[in-house]
């Protein structure tokens, strides 16, 4: 194995595949950072580009695009609350508190480095165990796959606030969820007629929306005040904040490498079930959503670890674990290659380079990062009367890019709304996102298991890793219920 990687880096540190790997961080950096654009969509632009290219080289720039853009959506993210990928919506959810508070430049430093890591223990995760992984993956069936879901969606009632208010908005995501084709009859869903539903609801408009388009009406419309981002000093490296978040990186990169390597689930269930975890563990979860470092730390070096952790699937069993790598699987059949058990014997040169280069990504994220967000910041170091339409240009453009629907624009501008008027009574946002993303998992596998046992919910008893994450989900939202009862006693008490 050794051998191997040694030999995929040699190939890496040519000097033509060393320069088109930098120029696939940077271009996975500046698509990252635009709201709206994501991984799959630079992915399917630059397909047609690496057809011309070798395989070896052509797959270590799409999947350089692919590690680059998971990591660069934090930067709109923390500094404007404008989620530039689906995977970065909880890193908003405390890093754009933090730069409310001046502190912009430690919020984007602790991103950088959690997204590093989890990178990095995604990585070599994925040389080492890649084999083992996979053979672990293959347990999982529709019961286990609806107890993951479940489990993301106890994260409601640790959002703060109050809890009615994130069960009211997990609801309403999983409504929207079930809007369009039906995946297991074909049949249409509370479409209306509309063709436009036939899709269903994309998440980047609903993301864009309730983000990016309800913090420009905020600021415009109650006049407030926009403090230029001068001067963000990005200092990465900072030991107390690093034995802060210490325990918070390890525990969420082991959960974004396990998700990530079970198909179809994806970067941003990961980074949604390592914050759910993180704020579980926390002795003072209330902090979370108003600035908590480890609130940054726990989705991205879970989304990150989870994208490489997507690739073991792809290469082992030849099933896409995301929606990036179902492109990068097609990239390979045009290239005529199969992913699949044999392929780590018969590719193993190409397999190894792309781990080698993915290897690399992680540290020139280390290296470019700071320079390109100082330059990124400059760029965007304009009065909110102008930042303000070029955050919406910037979101009109990247929705309708995705499917090249105007209909999702006026979506995208319809949840902004929402957003706004939500935002109003303090409601959580990002519980809307949470059932808009879990939704689909939860229906189509509980509608699988209850075919498997002819409609018997004893399966998921009888299974043991489902009954387990469903006992778990069942417990720790008992414990977040019964614990504020608990200490509302105590004073109660006390105050006697």
């Amino acid at each position: 194995m050794l051998e191997h990687f040694l030999g995929g880096l040699a190939v890496v540190m040519q000097p033509l595949n060393l320069l088109l790997l930098i120029s696939a961080v940077f271009i996975g950096f500046i698509g990252g950072a635009l709201p709206g654009i994501s991984g799959v969509i630079l992915v399917v632009i630059l397909l047609p580009v690496t057809y011309g290219m070798e395989p070896t080289t052509a797959f270590m720039v799409l999947t350089a695009i692919y590690g680059a853009t998971v990591f660069s959506g934090l930067i709109t993210a923390i500094l404007y609350r404008a989620p530039g990928t689906p995977e970065a919506v909880m890193t908003a959810f405390d890093g754009y508190p933090m730069t409310q508070r001046g502190e912009a430049g430690k919020a984007l430093g602790i991103g950088v480095l959690s997204s590093a890591i989890g990178g990095l223990v995604g990585t070599v995760a994925l040389i080492i165990f890649t084999p083992m992984l996979a053979k672990m993956a293959l347990k999982f069936s529709s019961p286990e796959y609806f107890a993951l879901a479940v489990l993301g969606l106890t994260v409601v009632a640790s959002l703060g606030g109050r809890l009615i208010f994130g069960l009211i908005g997990a609801a309403l995501g999983l409504f929207i969820a079930t809007i369009g084709i039906d995946p297991l009859t074909g049949t249409s869903r509370f479409t209306f007629g509309n063709l436009n539903l036939a899709e269903g609801v994309g998440l980047i408009p609903v993301i864009v929306g309730l983000f990016a388009v309800s913090e420009v009406m905020k600021r415009t419309l109650d006049h407030e005040s926009h403090q230029p981002l001068k001067k963000v000093k990005v200092k990465i490296f900072d030991l107390p904040i690093l034995r802060q978040i210490g325990m918070t990186l390890s525990r969420s990169s082991i959960i974004g490498v396990i998700i990530g390597i079970l198909p179809g689930i994806g970067a941003s269930t990961a980074a949604m079930v390592s914050y759910s975890e993180t704020v579980r563990w926390s002795k003072h979860p209330e902090k979370f959503g108003k600035g908590a470092p480890e609130g940054i730390a726990a989705p991205e070096s879970a989304n990150n670890a989870a994208a490489m952790g997507a690739l073991v699937p792809l290469f082992a069993l030849g099933i896409p674990g995301s929606g990036t790598t179902a492109v990068i699987l097609g990239a390979f059949i045009m290239h005529g290659l199969q992913p699949g058990p044999m392929f780590m014997l018969t590719s193993s040169d190409l397999i190894y380079a792309v781990f080698a280069g993915l290897f690399i990504v992680n540290f020139m994220i280390l290296l470019f990062s700071k320079p390109f967000i100082v330059l990124f910041t400059k760029l965007l170091n304009v009065p909110y009367s102008a930042l303000g339409p070029i955050i919406i240009m910037c979101c009109i453009v990247g929705t309708y890019s995705v499917r090249n629907s105007m209909f999702d624009v006026w979506l995208m501008m319809g949840f902004g709304v929402l957003g706004y008027l939500l935002e109003k009574i303090n409601f959580p946002l990002v519980s809307i996102i949470l059932g808009l993303v879990l939704g689909p998992i939860a229906e189509s596998e509980l509608r699988r298991t209850l075919s498997m046992s002819q409609g018997d919910f004893s399966i998921f008893l009888e299974r043991p890793i489902s009954a387990t994450l469903l006992s778990i989900a069942f417990l720790l939202l008992a414990v977040t219920l019964i614990t504020p009862l608990i200490k509302r006693a105590r004073r109660k008490t006390a105050a006697t």
